[in-house]
Order: C-alpha cells, then sequence, then structure tokens
C-alpha cells in the first residue's frame, strides 16, 4: 500500500513553480537576446542584431542606477544567458533544489531592485522582457508574486527531498 500519495499540495506547488518560472525565464532570457528592442529606430538593419539587443538592455540595467559601468555590462551580457540556462534547468527539474535556490535568489533579488527602483518614484522601463514596459506597481506586484512563488517551490522541493518517494519499494528489514 502506499504511504502518501504521489500528487500532494507540496508538489502540485513544485510544478507549478517549475512550469511557470522556467518558462518565463526561458522567455525573458530568449527575449532580451533575440527579440528586437524597440528603443533603437525600428528602421535599422541591425534591429536584430545580437549586440543591439544587449546594449539596449544594458541601457536599461543602466537606468536602475546601481552598478558600475563593469557591472552593467557584466550583468546585460551574462544575466540573458543565465536566465535560459536556469529555466530550461528548472523545467527538466534535475537538481531541482540547486537550481530552484539560484532562481528564489535571483527573483528575490529582482523585487528587491524593482521595489527600489518604484519606491524612488525611478520613471525607468521594467526591462524585464525586453521591451520597453514602464515600471508601475503591478510590476512590484508580479515580481513580488513570483517571488513567492519561487521561494514555495524551493522549500517545498527540499520538503519533498527529505521523504522517500511514495512509488518505491520499502525497505527490507
Amino acid at each position: 500500500m502506499l504511504e502518501s500519495s504521489p500528487l500532494n499540495f507540496r508538489r502540485i506547488v513544485i510544478w507549478i513553480g517549475r512550469l511557470a518560472l522556467g518558462g518565463i525565464f526561458v522567455f525573458a532570457g530568449y527575449s532580451k537576446i533575440f527579440l528586437p528592442n524597440f528603443m533603437a529606430s525600428s528602421l535599422f538593419a541591425l534591429r536584430f542584431s545580437l549586440s543591439t539587443n544587449l546594449s539596449n538592455f544594458a541601457f536599461q540595467v543602466d537606468s536602475y542606477k546601481l552598478l558600475s559601468p563593469a557591472g552593467v555590462a557584466f550583468v546585460a551580457h551574462t544575466l540573458p544567458f543565465a536566465e535560459i540556462v536556469l529555466g530550461l534547468l528548472l523545467l527538466i527539474g534535475w537538481r531541482l533544489r540547486i537550481w530552484a535556490t539560484l532562481i528564489t535568489l535571483i527573483m528575490v533579488g529582482f523585487l528587491g531592485v524593482v521595489t527600489r527602483a518604484y519606491l524612488l518614484h525611478m520613471d525607468i522601463n521594467c526591462g524585464c522582457f525586453a521591451k520597453p514596459e514602464p515600471l508601475t506597481g503591478w510590476t512590484v506586484v508580479r515580481d513580488g508574486a513570483l517571488a513567492v512563488l519561487a521561494i514555495a517551490m524551493t522549500v517545498f522541493a527540499y520538503m519533498e527531498a527529505r521523504k522517500p518517494h511514495p512509488w518505491t519499494a520499502p525497505a527490507k528489514i
């Protein structure tokens, strides 16, 4: 007889978190790298250029006024690729606790940065999905909800890892 159900509330939250956050991270990284950024004129032939898109993302990162120019360049050239890789690893589910922890740290960091900019009344673009999206209260609420989902997913992943899987055979004595 099964000791516990293979599907419980914690596993549902883990699956929702993996699918939602993994998909959002993959899309966010992909859009920053490959989708045209409309901050430059859309008539330029370099509209789809990787370097142009990363430069526009660097401009959005710099608008938060938190990093030095070298830090802005580092974040702008590594964050989109890291988002794609972490999103895919979260979707795959391999070593879930490691990637869930990293995603949670990134989401809490995003929430802190966005909240700071909102409270300072900065009139800037969010930079979340490579489109000119103004930073509003909705952005803070959205990032807060995603951070809570990431925290819950990570905590539940650690809790589930301590328990034996319900479909495993009981140990012989």
